[in-house]
């Protein structure tokens, strides 16, 4: 799914007025029902709650006005505050007129707040949901003046708070600095795209948990539209996913070389081979120290294992030409020998590399290396490893742009990892994921990610495919481990688990 700007969109809503066509004020009526409908589908609005919907003077507070309608004539008890303006767009003068005509329903309509202050009746009378509906994605600037005293209001209230589109205040597409004036909410109903700037971390305390509704703007104009950004969902790594020949044989899906462990750490490489097997490798080899030899032929049977001659390190090169994908980093340590064979990897591999975990430490520790990396590497660093390798901080907007810099600069794919998953590409582009859950962030999780991409690429997924058809079917494997286990008892063993009942939803989804 594309992740349009804010121009794009506004132009997205004008083609689909031109050319369905439908009149503006229809459009909106239609995210409206688009809205109440998943308003509806929240557990927390049994019981028949007050609503609350705060309208700004455009067209998001246009939203705002047919949503209070539509909740009025169903029943609720809904109370309107109009943020005061001296200009209102056209959609919300005719929505605010159809509003003032409805006798359903029991239904207030202020100019004015009822107080800066919380007031005991607020807090315990009955159940309030607060719809922000003040600001939407034509937001060009931070907050100030009475916007922002009833941003302030709205987030010192007790009761769920639901974004109409964007959470008041928050920019769409990185613009400006959105500060602190920002709607807190619960959950964000945003309409046809994601916003590009759900994905940063800073701003999950004003999202929340966002679902998309499809309004039904035109198709073949959002497909005309050039975006480096792109939201993976089900059905986008469902098309990734390679089937496999009836008449294949093992020879046909690759083989795949870890290099992984070291003493007391030898867990790790145990997961990144068991999920390197799951991810669907036809032969899977793995170089770990001499400690770890019957630990991986006990918990890995399939794998082929080659034992360094060092007891607790890895410090030996393995001859390369055998492997389609070669992986490097879980829980290898810091040891200079083992240092000099990652310099050697570099140097001397002719195809992709996946790196991770103490492979980018070391990295970071030698960024002239950087240069020599394979083209098409896979480095998957989570946020203070890729600090650690680029040698820069600040908020994650500026992440994003070391992010871009960083592969374009190497010739790398980096998958920055996080509850929504980044993976920047050398061609600009950058891939956000949609699948995974705070039950992932564990230890191990990392490992699994770093044998799937490598059992992916040995089968033949060139790594811009790889690293985000992989990444997407860890987030899923997780979120099936969650479900069976909870995200506080699953481990990364659950993960690899369920990777098999994660291929099968992608297979028929």
């Amino acid at each position: 799914m594309k992740i349009l700007s804010s121009e794009q969109i506004r132009k997205a809503d004008e083609w689909t007025i031109a050319h369905e066509p439908v009149s503006s004020i229809n459009l909106m009526e239609r995210a409206a029902w688009a809205f109440v409908q998943a308003l509806q589908n929240l557990n927390f609005t049994e019981g028949n709650p007050a609503y609350e919907v705060y309208c700004g003077p455009g067209n998001n507070g246009g939203d705002g006005l047919a949503i209070s309608r539509l909740l009025a004539e169903q029943g609720s008890k809904v109370s309107v505050f109009l943020l005061p303006a001296e200009k209102h767009s056209a959609d919300y003068k005719e929505n605010l007129k159809r509003l003032q005509k409805l006798s359903a329903g029991s239904i207030t309509i202020s100019d004015s707040l009822p107080s800066l202050k919380v007031s005991k009746e607020n807090n315990l009378s009955e159940k309030r949901i607060l719809i922000d509906a003040l600001f939407g994605t034509g937001l060009n600037k931070a907050l100030e003046g009475i916007a922002a005293e009833w941003v302030s209001y709205i987030n010192r209230q007790k009761g769920a708070v639901i974004a109409v589109d964007i959470p008041s205040g928050l920019p769409a597409d990185l613009s400006f600095l959105p500060g602190t004036n920002v709607v807190r909410a619960q959950h964000t109903f945003t309409f046809q795209f994601p916003k590009l700037s759900f994905f940063f971390s800073d701003n999950a305390p004003f999202v929340g948990h966002f679902r998309i509704l499809n309004i039904g703007l035109d198709e073949h104009f959002i497909a005309s539209q050039i975006s480096a950004y792109t939201y993976v969902d089900k059905a986008f790594a469902s098309n990734l996913l390679t089937p496999r020949a009836k008449f294949s044989h093992k020879g046909d899906y690759g083989h795949a070389l870890l290099i992984a462990g070291s003493y007391g750490k030898i867990g790790a490489a145990v997961l990144a081979v068991k999920a390197c097997l799951r991810s669907g490798a036809g032969l899977v080899s793995v170089q770990i120290p001499a400690c770890g030899y019957t630990i991986m032929q006990s918990a890995a049977s399939e794998a082929m294992v080659h034992a360094d001659a060092e007891e607790r390190i890895i410090s030996s090169h393995v001859h390369l030409d055998p492997f389609q994908a070669i992986g490097i980093g879980p829980g290898i340590g810091l040891d200079k020998q083992t240092g000099n064979i990652l310099k050697l990897l570099i140097q001397q591999s002719a195809i992709p590399l996946v790196i991770d975990a103490d492979a980018l430490n070391i990295l970071s520790q030698n960024k002239t290396w950087l240069s020599f990396l394979p083209k098409g590497s896979i480095l998957t660093p989570h946020p203070k490893e890729f600090e650690r390798l680029s040698g820069k901080k600040g908020n994650s907007y500026d992440r994003l742009e070391w992010q871009k810099e960083f592969s374009l600069k190497y010739g790398v794919y980096i998958v920055l990892k996080g509850a929504h998953t980044s993976v920047s590409c050398p061609g600009g582009e950058v891939f956000f994921n949609s699948s995974g859950n705070p039950g992932m962030a564990k230890g191990g999780t990392g490992d699994a990610l770093t044998g799937i991409l490598c059992g992916l690429l040995a089968q033949g997924y060139v790594p811009q495919e790889a690293a985000v058809f992989g990444v997407y079917l860890h987030g899923l494997a997780g979120d099936i481990a969650a479900r069976h286990m909870s995200m506080e008892a699953m481990t990364a063993g659950d993960l690899i688990a369920a990777m098999g009942e994660a291929f099968h939803q992608l297979c028929f989804t």
